[in-house]
């Protein structure tokens, strides 16, 4: 990266539906108790520090329903989130919507980027972001489950970080199985 960084922000998108369905769908197989759920503040901190700039965080939510779950709200503005709760038509992927759009304005301005979701709809926004060489962009995920477009992106310089074994976002060792680089393999798990 060339420019220098002062002074700069990352921009942190939670596409919270997506997390949250890969990890109910595809990890657990059934809801995620309280102790399963990401510890959203920990991602807050993880932005922070893994470009040492301020982070503003935008946690996309889908209100179209008409209701907000007003305490998971609370709990994220509290710890520093900005919810942007998004309505639109049913044939609408409203939360998807919003953060290409939001991507898209990111793409005007300075800043680096954080993206916390597998979906390869935002490949092409990801894209330009990436090719951009004054920017930095970083995928949260889970490994396993991002799509061949956003993985693809990693040989142009996508960042990609694991949302339990990078981030630290849960309490909890989540029973997943994924591939495990030999530095990460603790046989003690398995015995």
């Amino acid at each position: 990266m060339s420019q220098d960084t002062a002074g700069r922000t990352t921009y942190l998108l939670v596409d919270g539906e997506n997390i949250d369905a890969t990890l109910g769908s595809s990890i657990l197989g059934g809801r995620p108790t309280p102790e399963q759920r990401p510890r959203w503040e920990r991602v807050l901190s993880f932005a922070q520090q893994t470009w040492d700039q301020p982070v503003k965080g935008l946690f996309f939510l889908n209100a179209s329903n008409g209701n907000l779950p007003m305490s998971f709200v609370q709990a994220l503005l509290a710890i520093g989130f900005q919810p942007i709760p998004l309505s639109g038509e049913s044939y609408e992927k409203v939360v998807d919507i919003g953060i290409k759009r939001t991507l898209a304005a990111i793409a005007q301005r300075d800043g680096d980027v954080l993206l916390a979701s597998h979906d390869g709809d935002f490949a092409p926004e990801v894209e330009l972001l990436v090719d951009d060489p004054d920017r930095r962009v970083g995928l949260l995920a889970f490994r396993e489950f991002t799509s061949t477009a956003l993985a693809g992106l990693t040989a142009r310089g996508l960042a990609t970080f694991d949302l339990e074994s990078d981030v630290a976002a849960f309490n909890v060792q989540l029973p997943r199985l994924r591939i495990i680089p030999l530095e990460e393999f603790d046989p003690l798990r398995y015995l």
